[in-house]
């Protein structure tokens, strides 16, 4: 039996008994009836929504910092696209449909078909609105009401979904961490950083860093840092 997990907010929706299927819930997440704000995942049977507003100084900027980062050197090694946010992803194989933080996909993989970009409207198929599919990174920036799920519950529904990189980033506490995981036997392996906190990427062929310095306005910023 599914459940959902809910978070208290303003706006008022409701959750159509079809979503708790995958098939279902795929569904639903194309209609005009899906909440535009907050973020909603089906996660292996479970519904979880979360309409918590986003932090700014330890989370909007964090995903700021990635998307320069990223966005940067896909865009001169012509590697493929990055999205951000509200752009969903699902994996059949693993019963995951969800839109992480930020993600790429290779040219490559979508040349290969291991992943596809799809279209739910019949009058405009065009108009892409879902990515099916093993994508080649996720970026996922920890928050309060995210922990658990960001952690512990999706790590492994990512490993599932054959999803060969991800990134956790957690900028809520005195130590800013930035992990990156590489899929290894169906299971995420840690990469530890060098002496220097410099951590290399399987995936990209790069080394990163996340680093931050006190901003009089925003409290944080941060740079995604990189080498090689």
């Amino acid at each position: 039996m599914a459940r959902a997990f809910a978070v208290s907010s303003e706006e008022s929706f409701h959750i159509p008994a079809a979503a708790f299927g995958f098939e279902g819930f795929r569904r639903w997440a194309q209609t005009d009836a899906f909440p535009e704000s907050g973020r909603i995942d089906y996660l292996a049977g479970d519904v979880d929504v979360d309409m918590s507003p986003e932090e700014i100084s330890t989370h909007s900027l964090v995903k700021s910092a990635f998307a320069l980062g990223l966005g940067t050197l896909i865009a001169e090694r012509e590697l493929g696209y990055l999205f951000i946010d509200r752009t969903r992803v699902s994996v059949p194989a693993a019963q995951l449909s969800v839109e992480p933080d930020l993600l790429v996909v290779f040219q490559e993989s979508l040349r290969e078909g291991r992943v596809r970009l799809l279209s739910w409207s019949t009058r405009n198929p065009e108009r892409l609105t879902e990515i099916e599919g093993p994508v080649d990174l996720v970026v996922e920036v920890v928050s309060d009401s995210s922990v658990q799920k960001d952690t512990k519950r999706l790590p492994p529904l990512y490993a599932q979904a054959g999803v060969p990189e991800l990134w956790i980033a957690d900028a809520r506490g005195k130590a800013l961490r930035f992990d990156i995981h590489a899929l290894e036997g169906g299971a995420y392996v840690r990469i530890p950083p060098d002496a220097a906190g410099w951590t290399r990427s399987p995936k990209l062929g790069v080394s990163f860093r996340l680093v931050r310095r006190r901003d009089p306005f925003t409290g944080w910023a941060y740079r995604l840092a990189r080498r090689g």
